[in-house]
């Protein structure tokens, strides 16, 4: 795209009808089966890029206990994630507070991989920290190549983007609130509110494709043991160390939950009742010879597992019940072994 100038009319048409679809995206009815965030985003995107007349923009999301920066939303380029201390748009947070260059290629923060990846040439970049209403910085808006001639003005810039910055960090921080809400916080697994989301979904996915899916359940083995033996710290990195096992043996397409205490649930796409049985065997054996370290002590576990195929036309909870009584036997009948 070349370089062109708008007019205020104009500028302000295309503010409204982003402005507008936003406002129709958060009213659109409650559907568990679809994510409209990334959309959210997109349009917040677009929002900034066209305040400050940009060719592209980017909203960058800080995720502190990684240590690592990512865009939610990039206009023309694929999802990118950066160490936090790297690039203009981890300077921009360090500083705490916007910053502009209009000569990228001779600024030594800035980073020209994706440029050489793409072929796109970059010639002008802004950055403007965002914050929650805490004041605390959470992610960067970042706007690339001004389209008027002379790139980004800091001050005048800077105050057109912050409509953008302020709606994007609103966003962001409802957005983590929910994603918080949906993970358990000892073991980061996704919690029961997150498996009846997600089985919404998977419902929908199978009436649409009619393809088959399965659920397991399963339990650690004297878990109260572990506490006992081991303190209640032992058992939580137990916990960790199965979840882990878990979150790791699974596809993208899958999903993995901490049911309640020591209790899990998985539920895999496109298997029936054998690739349940065959997948709980594999994680069985891999819990069995694996080792959990706590301090100096090491911890042995076996888990027991119940599991059937999904019956659509049932609930959710009459499907996890039929796999609850195989999980039972299971454990009734020496535990450490799986049941379909």
């Amino acid at each position: 795209m070349g370089n062109e100038t708008i007019s205020k009319s104009e500028m302000l048409d295309k503010i409204f009808d982003i402005t507008h679809s936003l406002y129709s995206q958060m009213c659109v009815t409650a559907d568990t089966t679809k994510n409209n965030h990334a959309e959210i985003f997109r349009l917040i995107t677009e929002l900034g890029s066209v305040i400050v007349n940009a060719d592209r923009a980017s909203f960058w999301k800080w995720e502190k206990d990684k240590h690592e920066l990512w865009t939610t939303a990039a206009v023309g380029e694929e999802r990118i994630i950066i160490p936090e201390n790297t690039g203009l748009v981890g300077k921009a947070l360090a500083q705490k507070t916007a910053i502009v260059t209009n000569d990228p290629y001779n600024c030594p923060d800035f980073n020209s991989d994706v440029d050489k990846k793409t072929g796109y040439v970059t010639k002008s970049i802004m950055v403007m920290p965002i914050s929650n209403c805490k004041g605390e910085f959470i992610g960067v808006f970042q706007a690339i190549n001004k389209l008027d001639e002379g790139g980004f003005d800091l001050e005048e810039d800077t105050r057109k983007l912050s409509l953008a910055a302020f709606i994007c960090g609103i966003a962001l921080e409802s957005d983590t609130f929910l994603e918080d809400s949906l993970h358990d916080k000892l073991t980061k697994l996704k919690n029961r509110i997150a498996f009846h989301n997600d089985y919404a979904r998977f419902k929908a996915e199978a009436e649409k494709s009619g393809e088959k899916k399965a659920l397991f359940i399963c339990d650690i083995d004297f878990f109260k043991k572990i506490n006992d033996v081991n303190g209640h710290n032992a058992g939580d990195e137990a916990l960790r160390h199965v979840s882990s096992t878990l979150a790791g043996s699974i596809r993208p397409t899958d999903g993995v939950y901490r049911w309640g205490g020591e209790e899990f649930i998985v539920i895999l796409s496109n298997a029936e009742l054998k690739d349940a049985a065959d997948a709980a065997e594999a994680i069985r054996q891999k819990i069995m010879n694996s080792v959990c370290m706590f301090e100096q002590t090491e911890i042995k576990m076996t888990m027991s597992f119940g599991c059937t195929e999904i019956d659509f036309s049932l609930s959710a909870e009459d499907n996890i019940k039929s796999a609850d009584e195989k999980l039972y036997t299971a454990m009734q009948t020496g535990r450490n072994r799986v049941i379909a």
